[in-house]
C-alpha cells in the first residue's frame, strides 16, 4: 500500500485535523513506516499457533469472592467531620441560578 498526500489529506479530513506541508511529510513517513511493519509481520508463518490471550497459564490467582456484613450507619458517620445522623454532611458546591 502506498502512502501519498491525497491519503494523508483523507484521514486528517476524517479526523478534523489539519496539518502543514512538513507535518504531512512526517505523517507519511511514519505511517509508510507502519505499514511496512506490519507486512513485515504478515511475513511470518503462524499457521497452527494459536492466539495469545494471557501471559502466562494462571487461570485464576485472584482469591474467592466472600460475602460480608456491612457496617452500620452509626459506624459509618461516627468518624464524619460532619453529619446530621443520616447523612454526610458537606459544603454546598452548586448555587442555584435565579
Amino acid at each position: 500500500m502506498e502512502v501519498n498526500d491525497a491519503l494523508v489529506q483523507n484521514l486528517a479530513n476524517l479526523a478534523r485535523l489539519q496539518f502543514n506541508d512538513q507535518e504531512k511529510e512526517i505523517i507519511k513517513n511514519d505511517l509508510q513506516r507502519m505499514i511496512q511493519f506490519v507486512d513485515k509481520l504478515n511475513e511470518l508463518n503462524t499457521e497452527g499457533v494459536e492466539p495469545l490471550l494471557h501471559m502466562t497459564d494462571a487461570i485464576n490467582v485472584l482469591r474467592e469472592d466472600e460475602v460480608k456484613g456491612s457496617i452500620s450507619r452509626e459506624e459509618a458517620l461516627k468518624n464524619a467531620p460532619d453529619s446530621d445522623g443520616t447523612f454526610f454532611k458537606v459544603p454546598k458546591v452548586i448555587k442555584k441560578q435565579d
